[in-house]
C-alpha cells in the first residue's frame, strides 16, 4: 500500500485558514481527507481523483474547503478557510480506494498517521 504523511494542522481562530498537505509514496488514483474527534466515527471531508481533479465534498465543509493535488509531486493539499470550531479534529489522509462510497473509511486501504486542527471560538 501507498504510505501517507500529512501536515499543516494547527490552531486557528474562527474564521482564519489552514492548508494541509498529505505527500504519497506512489501514484494512487484517488485521495481523500478524513477527520474524527474523539468518540466520534471517522468523517468524511473530501475527495480528489488524480487524474483530472474532480472532486467531491461533504456538505458540512462545502464552499469553505477545496482539494488540490499536484501529481509530479503526489502531493494532494486541503485549503481551508472560514474554519469553525466544528472543523476541529483529527484529519487523517487517505489513499487506494476499492470503490463504493467515497465517505466509507472502510473503503480505503492506506492511511496517513493524521494532523490536529484547532479553531478556537
Amino acid at each position: 500500500a501507498v504510505q501517507l504523511v500529512e501536515s499543516g494542522g494547527g490552531s486557528v481562530q474562527t474564521g482564519g485558514s489552514l492548508r494541509l498537505s498529505c505527500a504519497a509514496s506512489g501514484y494512487t488514483d484517488y485521495m481523500a481527507w478524513f477527520r474524527q474527534t474523539p468518540g466520534q466515527e471517522r468523517e468524511g471531508v473530501a475527495l480528489i481523483r488524480t487524474v483530472g481533479g474532480s472532486t467531491s465534498y461533504a456538505d458540512s465543509v462545502k464552499g469553505r474547503f477545496a482539494f488540490s493535488r499536484d501529481n509530479a509531486k503526489n502531493t494532494v493539499y486541503l485549503q481551508m478557510d472560514n474554519l469553525k470550531p466544528e472543523d476541529s479534529a483529527m484529519y487523517y489522509c487517505a489513499a487506494d480506494f476499492r470503490g463504493g462510497l467515497w465517505f466509507r473509511p472502510s473503503n480505503y486501504a492506506a492511511w496517513g498517521p493524521g494532523t490536529q486542527v484547532i479553531v478556537s471560538s
